[in-house]
């Protein structure tokens, strides 16, 4: 029955779903393990900021790996790139198999490096693959299915996050790791056989050279796409939760909890994009759309830190603060997502994805590092969180400076007559 059904769907669609299943196999486990790590070794003792400094391979490689890795799925193809992430991702968790007196900080960041390595060539080749699976032209669509692959997978890593923490008391950490290793063994093995081998291989080899973007739009969204990122990161990463501990008092499950919530309300957020910002009345995003959601984005950090400030309940605050700008972020995201693929060519599509994707790790990665810097400078607790908004409002200004050089549709029809 389930092969008839398969077999009825269009060869674009079936390969939609490997690498659409491909990508929610990965998400799920890299939630998962990036929870392993923080629970297991908070247990030890490490304190937020130096667990943090775990994930700074994680996210060094991440940006390493963007840019090469778009040049590699030119040359190899997409479905190769996605399956050496596959495979990659189970060697990070091998790598935490070792006897608990191995688990060093330096083998674990040498695991997370192997493991942001694996998660920006699976991302890289999932998002590249959309641009080459819808007709071209059909710019509607494409939103479409960008939203629902970008959204779905947020709120699998929010999920993944619950999973990471229920097989740490269930199975232990060994036991949880040996889970998921196997369970994306099964996906992996799966993907080399359905997914298709010439997905995404540029008819016209680019050369080393050609992995920076000569695109001006692609140029510009890449720099506002690194701050909005590093303007989430800054205050999201580490000051967030440690305020959220030591100021509040929550518990390290609770903090979890609400923070797993968040990720997953920010995915479905994400799906709705194209509802939310005009597609079901006949508009498409454009430049124009990026710089307003992004003005409007740049407000809310202020305003949280000026309620933080004015003596208000800091969880009223917060907390109703992360809820409005998690929807308006998400919707910054998706835009920004759907504008990628689309400004990107179709030959050698997986080279101007991976340069963008390298500039939203950069981001990431700048935005991690001033985290936990910013707050400890400005003294921790309420002075520190409010700076890092500070921070993160300035970074938005950037990213709608910056965007004000992006193309209206209007001029890239222009262009393209």
């Amino acid at each position: 029955m389930r092969q008839t059904m398969l077999s009825r769907l269009s060869p674009a669609i079936r390969q939609y779903l490997v690498v659409t299943g491909n990508y929610w196999a990965f998400t799920l486990t890299d939630g998962a393990l990036r929870m392993l790590v923080v629970l297991h070794f908070h247990g030890l003792g490490y304190s937020p900021l130096e667990i943090a400094l775990l994930f700074l391979f994680y996210e060094v490689f991440g940006v390493i790996t963007n840019l090469v890795g778009g040049w590699l799925g030119a040359h190899l193809g997409l479905n190769r790139t996605m399956n050496i992430g596959l495979g990659l991702q189970v060697v990070a968790l091998v790598m935490l198999l070792v006897p608990s007196g191995w688990l060093t900080v330096p083998w674990v960041m040498a695991a997370q490096a192997v493991s942001g390595v694996a998660k920006d060539l699976n991302k890289m080749s999932a998002k590249s693959s959309i641009k080459l699976l819808v007709p071209e032209g059909a710019q509607g669509a494409l939103y479409k299915w960008v939203a629902i692959l970008t959204g779905s997978k947020n709120a699998l890593k929010g999920a993944g996050f619950f999973l990471g923490g229920a097989l740490l008391m269930l199975l232990g950490f060994a036991g949880a790791v040996v889970t998921l290793a196997g369970g994306l063994t099964l996906v992996w093995l799966l993907s080399l056989l359905l997914l298709r081998k010439d997905l995404g291989r540029a008819q016209n080899k680019p050369r080393f050279r050609d992995l920076l973007s000569k695109s001006r739009a692609i140029n510009i969204l890449s720099a506002a796409r690194m701050f909005l990122f590093g303007a989430r990161d800054v205050w999201f990463v580490v000051a967030l939760p440690v305020f959220l501990s030591q100021t509040l008092g929550w518990s390290h499950g609770r903090t979890g909890a609400f923070l797993a919530l968040w990720v997953i309300g920010y995915g479905l957020v994400q799906t709705l994009a194209p509802r939310l910002t005009g597609k079901s009345r006949g508009r498409l995003p454009d430049g124009r759309t990026a710089v307003g959601w992004a003005a409007g984005l740049a407000l809310l950090p202020l305003l949280i830190a000026l309620g933080l400030e004015s003596g208000f309940d800091p969880a009223r605050v917060l907390i109703g603060g992360l809820l409005v700008f998690g929807a308006v972020f998400a919707i910054n995201s998706s835009l920004h997502s759907y504008l990628i693929v689309s400004y990107a060519g179709r030959d050698g599509v997986s080279l101007d994805v991976g340069f963008y994707y390298m500039a939203n790790a950069l981001g990431r990665l700048v935005g991690t590092l001033l985290s936990g810097w910013v707050f400890q400078l400005a003294g921790q607790g309420d002075s520190g969180l409010q700076a890092c908004l500070w921070v993160s409002s300035a970074m938005l200004v950037l990213a709608v400076l910056i965007s004000l050089g992006l193309p209206s549709n209007r001029e890239r029809e222009k262009a393209s007559a």
